[in-house]
């Protein structure tokens, strides 16, 4: 890894077409700014973590096809009838 000291406005270049600027310095933060070919990806390495977990759950999960089934047996389920209620029954009186 190459580590390098920069002062705020300052640049670092990546090959010829990728310039890292160095935007602001604050106490517990540096902002970056990215200037790329948009035909390169740019993204935070957490936000790359993310997405690869959330494609692998999605691979080893159900198929569309067994998730539709799921949800059409739902909607054809036979209704359950509903328990009568016994009108001489009534609810204990507070004083």
């Amino acid at each position: 890894m190459l580590v390098m000291s920069r002062r705020q406005g300052e640049t670092i270049l990546i090959g010829d077409q990728i310039e890292i600027v160095i935007a602001h310095i604050g106490r517990s933060r540096v902002k970056v700014g990215i200037r790329a070919p948009r035909e390169t990806t740019v993204v935070a390495r957490e936000v790359k973590l993310v997405r690869d977990e959330n494609l692998a759950a999605a691979a080893a999960g159900r198929s569309v096809g067994e998730i539709s089934r799921f949800f059409q047996n739902i909607r054809t389920a036979p209704k359950v009838p509903a328990v009568p209620v016994d009108e001489t029954v009534s609810a204990p009186r507070t004083p």
